[in-house]
């Protein structure tokens, strides 16, 4: 029961009338008037009847109290038997806090969304924002300590306890890359960091190197034996362009808590600084002007031209030392640096007797160590005099008939063109489809050197369906035959033109082995958990793909036809980390979110992240090892923790049912009181 007040008049008034009251009283006082008292006590009376004293009495329904239990269930809290000692402080703890009358709230928090790791705190502070804060008598966290959002921790007002999992005896070895650039200029060397360390009680019989394999691409691993504990520098030079996988992986030791830390995936593009062209003009002619423009036009690509601007049979009289001012270097070009240059371009060239057979033998050991090769066949190829009858010969993937057709026809795909990258879909860039056969709408070519294909694959054909574009891969290189020199009436737009850009773009890059242009080929795109595979092939049917997992399970599936030569598939990735994918011969490997995943970065239980909170609430870190805790009623402000027990503050939270408000005397008997005092007071004034 408590005594209340409820003002008859506002506080303002009130206050203002006991400061009048108050200065009448100090009159009185000052002018020695005998019943000052009585007139003190009159002007009480008339206040405290004002603000009308009552008797307040509730009726109240306690309240039971609240303890919140966070379970960890992210991925980490499935190494080991982390998950039994988990049911089993649950369990205890769940029979022990509803056995004394009070509400448990359990909240299970699985790992975060994408790669965030374990969000414990986020999780506590959306549970408390529905309970009342004034009934929670206590935190109970089930964790192994490893979470990653420790500031976000709210505001408490009762104890917080961590329950951690895990073994004393647990022990933890992890690849770290320490620097990984996005992008790297082939052929260049860069350097990677990479450091190895070990965590927990590491036994005494655990060497201080292990072993260390590198793959690059899917390839044979290479193998190192390195320290535990050091930076390590390796140097890495990229030789294709596109994405490059580098993939590093530990031994893995049986006592270890996981495997999952111990690989890494670093994914690097890579990118040319320049393109080196040498361009070998055997006439000048109006195609050899596009061919120079084409290549000029690119900032990135340095142009090397070799041109025969003055055939040796011709005879004017003009004296040789008037020729040029000075001497082309044909030896140091096709053979001492033949090899620096990315692509040779013949364009219309010929035997002439300018160029040795020496260096067309040095061109084709060129291809077949890696360089490429494009032929654009004039009637040149077709001659006694041409190329093919020299050491490139052994390359050049069609033999020429010494037909020459010289008329109109338009460039068409064929069916392996269809699938081929260089080819596939080009007809899209055509104005629109031929009105009388269907074909692509683009302007006609007018000469066409007639070859039969020795090799390689015939993307694009000519007259009477004969080949135009046929590809070869040589060696380690790659060569491509043109059978028309007139490419260039697409770039000048006769009769609308047609691809020449994007025809020799992509020819380009097929020839500079860039991934996106490679035909036989398998990809992974990741989008979240959504993995699209895709198979692009010149075969018309494929396998299945079978898909190993980063914990060691594989299985199959298969791709559907989506356009000729792809084919392509979606799935959803469940767990986090390495995914190796195999089609037949062809293989790749890509990462689903990172190659070991935030969970797996510390996988030792350990209160250090949690000691901060829990520390200034009096609360406790208890390894459940050592047995599960009981509870314990503490008083608030005490002690919360102790050897094998953790404590809960009481709230004493009620609600309130029903509220009872009696006047404390009547309103009458204040007035009837204040009047006796009045007039008792001029009554002794009044005597004397």
């Amino acid at each position: 029961m408590d005594v209340i007040f409820d003002p008859l008049v506002p506080l303002m008034p009130l206050a203002a009338l006991a400061v009048v009251l108050a200065g009448l009283l100090v009159f009185a006082i000052w002018r020695g008037l005998p019943g000052w008292w009585l007139r003190g006590l009159a002007g009480i009376v008339v206040l405290i009847a004002l603000a009308n004293p009552a008797l307040q009495d509730e009726d109240r329904e306690p309240l039971s109290d609240i303890v919140m239990m966070m379970i960890d269930r992210s991925a980490s809290q499935k190494l080991s038997d982390r998950e039994s000692q988990t049911a089993e402080a649950v369990e205890s703890l769940t029979r022990d806090i509803e056995g004394r009358g009070m509400e448990l709230r359990t909240v299970e928090v699985p790992d975060g969304i994408g790669d965030a790791g374990t969000e414990l705190m986020t999780a506590l502070s959306e549970a408390l924002s529905e309970e009342p804060q004034s009934r929670i008598a206590g935190t109970i966290l089930v964790t192994d300590g490893q979470l990653h959002d420790a500031q976000r921790a709210p505001e408490l007002q009762a104890p917080l306890h961590t329950l951690l999992t895990g073994r004393s005896t647990d022990w933890d070895r992890r690849l770290i890359v320490k620097n990984a650039p996005a992008f790297a200029i082939l052929d260049e060397e860069i350097v990677l960091t990479v450091r190895i360390e070990d965590q927990g009680a590491v036994p005494a019989d655990v060497g201080a190197m292990v072993d260390l394999s590198i793959a690059i691409d899917g390839a044979e691993p290479q193998s190192f034996n390195v320290p535990v504990g050091e930076d390590l520098n390796l140097p890495v030079t990229l030789t294709h362009g596109g994405r490059n996988v580098l993939q590093f992986e530990l031994a893995t030791l049986e006592t270890e808590l996981t495997d999952r830390n111990n690989a890494a995936v670093v994914q690097i593009n890579g990118v040319r600084d320049r393109l080196r062209v040498l361009l070998v003009s055997g006439e000048p002619h109006a195609g050899e002007r596009t061919w120079r423009n084409l290549l000029k036009s690119d900032a990135a690509v340095d142009l090397v031209h070799f041109t025969i601007l003055r055939p040796p049979e011709k005879q004017d009289g003009v004296p040789v030392n008037e020729l040029s001012l000075i001497a082309f270097p044909t030896r140091e070009l096709f053979l001492e640096k033949v090899n620096e240059f990315d692509l040779i371009i013949f364009d219309r060239y010929k035997r002439r007797g300018i160029l040795p057979g020496l260096y067309f033998d040095s061109i084709r050991q060129y291809v077949e160590t890696g360089g490429a090769v494009l032929i654009a066949a004039g009637p040149d190829f077709a001659s006694a005099d041409s190329i093919y009858r020299s050491s490139l010969g052994d390359i050049i993937p069609a033999e020429p008939t010494a037909r020459v057709f010289d008329e109109g026809y338009k460039p068409a795909i064929s069916e392996i063109g269809e699938r081929h990258p260089v080819t596939e879909g080009l007809a899209q860039f055509a104005p629109g489809p031929d009105a009388e056969d269907g074909t692509p709408g683009w302007g006609r070519w007018m000469r066409h050197i007639e070859v039969t294909e020795t090799a390689g694959n015939t993307v694009m054909t000519g007259v009477a369906d004969g080949p135009l574009l046929t590809l070869n891969r040589v060696g380690e290189g790659r060569v491509a035959l043109l059978a028309s020199d007139h490419a260039w009436l697409w770039h000048r737009g006769y009769e609308g033109g047609g691809p020449q850009l994007e025809l020799l773009r992509r020819l380009g890059h097929w020839m500079m082995k860039e991934p996106d242009l490679e035909e036989e080929a398998l990809t992974a795109s990741v989008e979240g958990q959504t993995v699209t595979l895709t198979r692009r092939t010149l075969s018309e049917e494929i396998g299945e793909v079978v898909i190993t997992e980063p914990n060691g399970t594989t299985r199959a599936i298969e791709l559907r036809e989506i356009s000729p030569g792809r084919f392509a598939s979606s799935f959803e990735g469940v767990e986090q980390g390495l995914y190796r994918v195999v089609e037949g011969e062809i293989e790749t490997v890509f990462a689903l979110g990172p190659a070991a995943p935030r969970e797996f970065v510390e996988t030792v239980a350990s209160g250090e992240k949690l000691e901060p909170l829990v520390t200034p609430l009096r609360g406790g870190i208890l390894h459940i090892e050592d047995g599960v805790p009981g509870l314990r009623m503490v008083s608030e402000g005490r002690n919360a923790s102790g050897r094998g027990w953790i404590g809960l503050t009481p709230r004493n939270a009620y609600v309130t049912t029903n509220i009872t408000v009696t006047p404390l005397v009547s309103s009458w008997l204040f007035l009837l009181l204040a009047a006796l005092l009045t007039v008792g007071a001029w009554l002794r004034e009044g005597r004397r």
